[in-house]
């Protein structure tokens, strides 16, 4: 199997280490790093996303990273589209390609394929914007159990993202989202290693506080105040920068908003570790801190 082409998913907890491993293990097989992140595909935030810094881009090129404006309208089915688009040209160097990043669904998308959904248009979007903005959360909730009453039962009512899509994929496609998520796995003409780095709870959440001390000595906060006055776009709702906003709305002050984003990074992260242990999904293999890179090689 040394020249078939081969995805390396690393992926796993916010702060496990994943940047880092991609990076050694890309120096050691002479390959590149397509970054599955919804938001360190945004320009503008390199800070609050933990976007690879200048010189770990210069050490292994890195793609999807920086390449949008905030503005922009992304979803995971691009990603699987653009992803393996880049992967099957890098193919022609090296039979390597890495994937690292803990945006799940952009996992699930590239791995396992993701359910045909209509493009949302301009018009839908605006629409369902408005009722957000006018109406609040608990009316799309209310608008969302007719339109799909399967998908209301099921659906975190809290996760104002996901009412959101639903019913933007409920009106595009003029039927109820429920019905078109047949999660289908899609057989892949390559090789997939999906890998985490397994670590004790409480160093994980040590490591999450720590960064988030790092980020804000880096300038997140002068990060965030600079996109502030763009804080209602989707790009920016994200844990990090809702925090400051509400500093800056004067409805928390800095000591207890930064104190509530390694909070809800760390509710953030014990997320992503529940979405990796679904059942019927592509199985991840968990590799030990202290020396995932060598574990990693063995398996290839």
């Amino acid at each position: 199997m040394a020249n078939e082409p081969t995805l390396i998913v690393i992926t796993g907890a916010t702060a496990s280490g994943k940047s880092a491993l991609a990076i050694d293990l890309a120096q050691h097989l002479n390959c590149e790093i397509i970054s599955a992140d919804s938001r360190q595909i945004y320009r503008d935030i390199p800070i609050g996303t933990a976007a690879p810094t200048a010189s770990q881009l210069a050490a292994v090129p890195h793609h999807l990273v920086g390449t949008l404006a905030l503005d922009a309208y992304y979803s995971a089915a691009q990603f699987e589209a653009d992803a393996l688009a880049i992967a099957n040209r890098l193919w022609q160097q090296s039979p390597h390609v890495i994937v690292c990043g803990g945006s799940m669904m952009y996992i699930d998308a590239l791995t396992d394929g993701i359910d045909m959904l209509p493009t949302i248009s301009e018009a839908t979007r605006a629409r369902v914007l408005q009722m957000l903005q006018q109406q609040g959360l608990d009316a799309l909730l209310a608008y969302l159990e007719i339109l799909d009453p399967e998908y209301y039962a099921i659906v975190d009512h809290a996760n104002t993202r996901r009412v959101v899509h639903a019913i933007e994929i409920c009106l595009e496609a003029g039927k109820p989202y429920s019905q078109l998520r047949v999660k289908q796995r899609r057989q892949r003409p390559f090789r997939i290693v999906k890998v985490a780095i397994d670590m004790p709870r409480a160093q994980l959440f040590d490591r999450i506080n720590r960064r988030v001390d790092i980020m804000m000595e880096e300038g997140l906060l002068e990060e965030a105040q600079r996109v502030y006055p763009l804080r209602h776009l989707n790009a920016l709702n994200t844990v990090g920068f809702k925090e400051l906003f509400a500093y800056f709305d004067g409805t928390m002050d800095l000591s207890t908003a930064t104190a509530r984003i390694a909070k809800n990074t760390r509710v953030y992260a014990k997320k992503q570790l529940t979405w990796l242990a679904r059942p019927g999904v592509r199985p991840t293999t968990f590799l030990p801190a202290d020396n995932a890179l060598q574990t990693l090689i063995a398996m290839l």
